[in-house]
């Protein structure tokens, strides 16, 4: 089921096995899929991500990529997934045992080219991987038949919360200010209701910021839904939550739920915080003005998250992205028009007037002064190359050649 903790319960295994295997003869490669990063992950770049992993903890093995990587380069090509399949077969001859696991196969794009999903291609060469010796493969997934089908002979573990696991993490997120008779409720009720699902219970204890009376709680928890069916229930209930903020904050939250849930790629804090400080009639932007990442997450009731590791930004789950894509248009109808003249006025900023796009030599500067440059400038760059209709700027009436 979603929000169960099976990323979770990777990082787990991945961390024993650094902590307890003898590394010098066994090989360890993962990989954490994401439907953020879905044009970025393709059979071809999972299975290189794997390979490179291998390679590079035992550099002398690395003869077979090297000739791969010098054959491209003097054709000017890159390798094809079959190129690679067999540099990863050769790599994982040379240990042991090797270990792969690979997180959330669901969130893997199931697009369908040349015959094939890249989700089923990644399957269908994870399995032949699989039937080497020594090779030990790990997946988790949520119940789609696509996926469930392709490791039906296999051993099958479901993920899912403990009670007594949810009630400790409700315990450290309650506010201290309850009494310890009042928290006790809270954690019982909390846990019942979640029904085996972090995520769940991470929502409902997020209902009770701001809630300063018993009566108040207590007629929250009074209604709470249980079970995967409720997961909707509880993102509705954080909507009129952000709703009922005062005027500013709600506005706030809209536009920072609504960018992450349109953005083509996964948006690192400081661009966030930087596209929802943009108003349409700014010419510069002092960093002053810019919003604190601590602001922006506060007013979103729990649905939005940080990657403090790789600094990215996020909705708090995958669930949360495919529910906010059902429901923004209605929501927030005048996001993806916001998204291009945020963009727009970036790019018409006055610090960019005296700026040649062709001094390489600055180039990089640029990215590292202006955090927002390298968003802005590809979003309307496919807008104006594609001409899809998908494309925010579209709603502008933009010119498409």
């Amino acid at each position: 089921m979603p929000g169960a903790g099976k990323t979770m319960v990777a990082a787990i295994a991945i961390n024993h096995i650094c902590t307890t295997a003898p590394l010098d003869d066994v090989g360890l490669a993962y990989a954490f899929c994401n439907y953020k990063a879905q044009a970025d992950q393709s059979a071809l770049s999972l299975l290189s991500a794997l390979l490179r992993q291998l390679v590079e903890s035992r550099t002398y093995i690395a003869d077979p990529v090297i000739e791969l990587y010098n054959r491209h380069t003097k054709q000017k090509t890159r390798p094809v997934l079959d190129e690679v399949t067999q540099a990863l077969k050769t790599a994982c001859s040379s240990y042991r045992r090797v270990y792969i696991i690979v997180d959330a196969l669901d969130e893997c794009a199931d697009d369908w080219t040349d015959g094939n999903s890249v989700r089923g291609r990644l399957i269908y060469e994870l399995r032949g991987l699989q039937a080497g010796d020594g090779i030990r493969l790990l997946c988790t997934s949520r119940s789609i038949p696509e996926i469930t089908q392709a490791f039906d002979s296999d051993l099958t573990v479901e993920v899912r919360a403990s009670k007594d696991g949810v009630e400790r993490f409700v315990a450290t997120r309650i506010s201290p200010k309850y009494d310890a008779q009042l928290k006790t409720e809270i954690v019982s009720k909390i846990a019942v209701a979640a029904d085996g699902m972090f995520l769940l219970a991470r929502l409902y204890t997020e209902l009770l910021w701001g809630k300063e009376t018993k009566k108040d709680v207590l007629r929250i928890l009074a209604k709470l839904p249980q079970g995967l069916a409720a997961l909707d229930d509880a993102y509705d209930k954080a909507l009129k939550q952000i709703d009922e903020q005062v005027e500013a904050y709600r506005l706030l939250a809209r536009r920072v739920i609504s960018w992450i849930t349109s953005a083509r790629r996964p948006l690192t804090v400081r661009e966030l915080c930087y596209a929802v400080s943009i108003d349409g009639e700014d010419k510069s932007l002092d960093v002053d003005d810019v919003y604190r990442v601590e602001t922006v997450t506060s007013v979103c009731a729990g649905l939005v998250t940080v990657d403090k590791d790789r600094g990215i930004i996020n909705l708090v789950h995958y669930t949360t992205q495919k529910y906010f894509e059902r429901m923004l248009s209605a929501w927030d109808p005048g996001a993806q028009e916001e998204i291009a003249v945020t963009c727009l006025t970036y790019l018409s900023f006055d610090v960019f007037r005296n700026r040649s796009p062709h001094d390489d030599s600055k180039f990089d500067q640029r990215l590292a002064e202006d955090v927002f440059f390298d968003y802005a400038a590809h979003l309307l760059e496919r807008a104006c190359t594609t001409g899809r209709e998908d494309c925010p700027t579209s709603s502008l009436g933009l010119p498409m050649q």
